[in-house]
């Protein structure tokens, strides 16, 4: 938070690296960078810090797990498609669950923010996936597309995700 508030890129990357060095992604993931993301949210609503250290953040951590996230459709295992429900902008916490997947061995197709269902459709036709993700923030976003999933699921094996605070527990609680 103080780096945030600074705006202070050279200490987050440090940071970064510090904790990449000394443990397995998962648990940077689950102990550090997903609550840092969810602090960071709150200190935003709470006043604690403006919106430009909110995106300067938000910003450098998607892009540090993406780049994390190069070549993931290299895996040897199942592939998995992933993408937030249309009019989803946030794909932090999908990112993370798929470098979690990943790590298990799965080849991932990451479609990511405000995914219209005909290109996630068309995706999956293409692709046969072994399994479709849809994530959102708001469970209403997802209950709105009911229709819509239900027809995405009935070619392909369909789960979504309800990001509450973007915790990595949410992700891996799926509900299918």
């Amino acid at each position: 938070l103080a780096a945030a508030r600074s705006y202070d890129e050279a200490a987050i990357h440090t940071l970064l690296d510090e904790l990449l060095a000394a443990f397995a992604l998962e648990t940077v993931l689950q102990e550090v960078i997903l609550p840092t993301l969810r602090e960071i949210g709150e200190a935003w609503i709470a006043g604690e810090i403006d919106i430009a250290q909110e995106h300067f953040v938000t910003n450098l951590l998607r892009e540090r797990l993406l780049n994390l996230a190069r070549l993931w459709s290299r895996g040897s295992g199942p592939l998995a498609i992933l993408a937030c429900a249309p009019g989803e902008r946030h794909d932090i916490g999908l990112i993370a669950f798929g470098l979690v997947l990943r790590s298990h061995g799965w080849k991932i197709l990451f479609l990511g923010a405000d995914t219209p269902f005909p290109t996630l459709q068309s995706a999956a036709t293409a692709t046969e996936p072994s399994l479709v993700v849809v994530a959102s923030s708001d469970r209403a976003r997802l209950e709105s597309q009911a229709g819509e999933l239900a027809r995405l699921a009935l070619g392909v094996p369909l789960a979504r995700s309800e990001e509450h605070t973007s915790e990595l527990q949410s992700h891996l609680n799926l509900v299918c």
